[in-house]
């Protein structure tokens, strides 16, 4: 049904209309290069910003633990539910404006959770602004595809850098933002409604220019440069390459929720202060803007992603390796380790930009590789938690990512092998 609709849709072709002045052709570059940093860097804050506030959160709504915990798993919940969408959406509306759209379910989700009196209203407009980061997941490598196909490697990193600062700043400045709005955690939670506001103008300025574009049959109409229809979703489910970035991204996953979420107390329980580990786990996010720039431009211009794949891996064996022998003596080069292997990130994004020909399979691929990645990553923090109140230790949560970390680099090489979905099956 899905393949019957995506090739009817890639196939309509409207009537032509007139190129816009050279002014409008020479400004519309910029203005998608601002609209994507600006998009990404909104795409985390809704994540980053709870976790420096929840105590507060918590007491200021009477959260019970349960519901504290189950918020750690409705990201990547909404992540693989609302991402599924977004490439239908996109056919049907056109990328500028799902975008649009999500950003403006982000902007509000935000703006509401803050004003949330309850915690099933928190929890539902948290749900309405993380729909809108799952669109925005999804058609990040979409809009890279379309807009920019001779510059992937370059736009990838500058997305990659734009949302791990976003990611930096929500962790680092929700706490003061708080205190100097009155001392209180709904200011701080929902300042982040108007970074995501302002990242709405550039995508509603650029909407004429892209339907303009639609009229004349872009690429994801036409099939895409290389020529051809769009792979179909029924085909993907076929498909060996897609199925390894969708447990690549998933385990690479894992590892980020759990580093990030576990790291700062597996520092304090080997005697490292409170603010000692959170700054060892801003380390942990903050090599991610730095890195993420450089690492996409290299992996697109490698023939096999696997090697460099094999190295990130390697780095995060060795930072597991730190914290179970000696966490607090080697502290920062464990935290500089963990914060290399999470540039896996911007690599396996990079990597399904260059596993399809055309915009619109690069669409069906990343709808497919996040939401089952996602889907894949919910367990593994729960269980890191887990195994650490069964055993009282940090032994087994450790060999545990140790033995997924291994996973990951065999399957990250299996998936960044020279060959596009369309060539499967």
């Amino acid at each position: 049904m899905l393949s019957m609709e995506s090739t009817k849709d890639d196939r309509t072709l409207h009537t032509r209309s007139p190129e816009p002045p050279p002014i409008a052709r020479a400004a519309a570059p910029l203005l998608f290069v601002v609209g994507l940093a600006l998009a990404a860097f909104n795409l985390r804050p809704a994540l980053a910003s709870i976790g420096p506030l929840l105590p507060e959160i918590r007491d200021g709504l009477a959260m019970n633990g349960a519901v504290a915990g189950l918020l750690t798993s409705v990201p990547a919940l909404c992540f693989a539910v609302f991402g599924v969408a977004a490439p239908r959406l996109a056919r049907r509306h056109g990328l500028p404006t799902v975008l649009v759209a999500g950003l403006a379910a982000l902007a509000a989700g935000l703006a509401l959770r803050a004003l949330a009196g309850s915690t099933p209203v928190f929890l539902v407009t948290s749900t309405l602004a993380l729909a809108g980061v799952a669109i925005g997941n999804v058609l990040m490598p979409v809009l890279v595809k379309e807009y920019f196909p001779d510059r992937m490697g370059t736009m990838t990193g500058l997305y990659s850098m734009s949302l791990s600062f976003g990611a930096a700043c929500a962790a680092g400045l929700s706490v003061p933002l708080a205190s100097a709005l009155g001392d209180d955690w709904r200011p701080g939670l929902g300042f982040w409604a108007l970074p995501a506001a302002v990242a709405v103008l550039p995508w509603l300025a650029a909407l004429p220019r892209a339907r303009r574009s639609r009229r004349t049959g872009p690429a994801a109409t036409r099939g895409g440069p290389a020529g051809g229809p769009a792979v179909a979703a029924p085909r993907l489910a076929r498909s060996g390459t897609a199925w390894a970035l969708a447990v690549f991204f998933g385990l690479q996953a894992t590892a980020a929720y759990v580093t990030l979420g576990w790291s700062p107390q597996i520092y304090q329980d080997a005697g490292v202060s409170a603010g000692t580990a959170g700054a060892l786990a801003a380390v942990i996010i903050g090599l991610g803007a730095p890195i993420g720039f450089v690492l996409p431009p290299i992996a697109a211009r490698m023939r096999h992603q696997g090697p460099l794949v094999a190295v990130l891996g390697a780095c995060g064996l060795a930072g597991y390796a730190g914290l179970w022998l000696a966490p607090a003596g080697g502290a920062w080069l464990w935290a500089i380790l963990l914060g290399l292997a999470n540039c896996s990130f911007p690599v396996v994004l990079t990597m399904i930009g260059m596993r399809s020909r055309t915009p619109g399979g690069v669409a069906r691929l990343s709808a497919f590789a996040q939401s089952i990645g996602y889907l894949i990553s919910v367990p593994g923090p729960l269980l890191v938690g887990t195994l650490n109140e069964a055993t009282g230790a940090w032994h087994a949560p450790l060999g545990l990512m140790v033995t997924l970390m291994l996973v990951q680099i065999l399957v990250g090489f299996r998936a960044g092998r020279d060959r596009c979905v369309e060539d499967d099956g």
